[in-house]
């Protein structure tokens, strides 16, 4: 299938895509579980606490068995004591799960392809700024007249980043930084033709 290249804001030419990759039928249930992995993946998952053996002290019996008229008590680290161990005590557990490559890059796909379903994807062919200028990249930007965008380049570039910057409505993303949270969270994708040449070699 073919997408339409824009330069200077008009149509300049067509650049060749991968129906595997752009016309994917949406799976939503494998979307939802793949970003579900990639959120509990980033969980540092280093809450714990002490039960009562791990506690410090209460070895010795509190007091005697009977004729104190207290309720009876084995150890002062009892869950039920002030300063005694969780009954249920949380610890150190990895969150993440298993996702098979083949499934995430399915869930890619689908997810990319629903974006372009629903022309929320734009190519350019190149998008570059000479110095480091909110303003020359404000001036290319208005072209595309979109009021949020994720610019997904090929390369990183120092200056491109920097002008961006102070843009809260635009995220500079190089290509090999593409997961598909970042396809599920964007407004609108903006390709540059070479990041979607190293994107189809990358899914392909």
């Amino acid at each position: 299938m073919e997408l339409t290249v824009l330069s200077n804001g008009q149509e300049t030419s067509k650049i060749t895509v991968s129906e595997k990759i752009f016309n994917c039928k949406y799976n939503e249930p494998l979307v939802h579980q793949v970003v579900t992995a990639y959120f509990a993946a980033g969980r540092q998952g280093t809450k714990a606490q002490k039960n009562r053996a791990a506690c410090r002290g209460g070895g010795a019996k509190p007091w005697r068995q009977k004729g104190t008229g207290r309720a009876r008590a084995g150890t002062s680290r009892s869950p039920l004591w002030r300063g005694g161990g969780v009954t249920f005590p949380a610890k150190p557990r990895d969150f993440s799960k298993k996702v098979n490559r083949k499934a995430y890059r399915s869930a890619f796909n689908s997810a990319l392809s629903e974006l372009l379903r629903q022309e929320r994807v734009t190519v350019l062919d190149s998008l570059s700024v000479s110095v480091p200028k909110t303003k020359e990249l404000l001036k290319k930007l208005k072209l595309l007249n979109l009021d949020q965008m994720t610019i997904v380049v090929g390369d990183f570039d120092r200056n491109l980043e920097l002008s961006a910057r102070n843009l809260s409505y635009v995220e500079i993303l190089v290509e090999s930084e593409l997961n598909i949270v970042d396809l599920i969270a964007a407004n609108h994708m903006v390709f540059t033709e070479s990041a979607l040449k190293k994107l189809g070699e990358r899914l392909g």
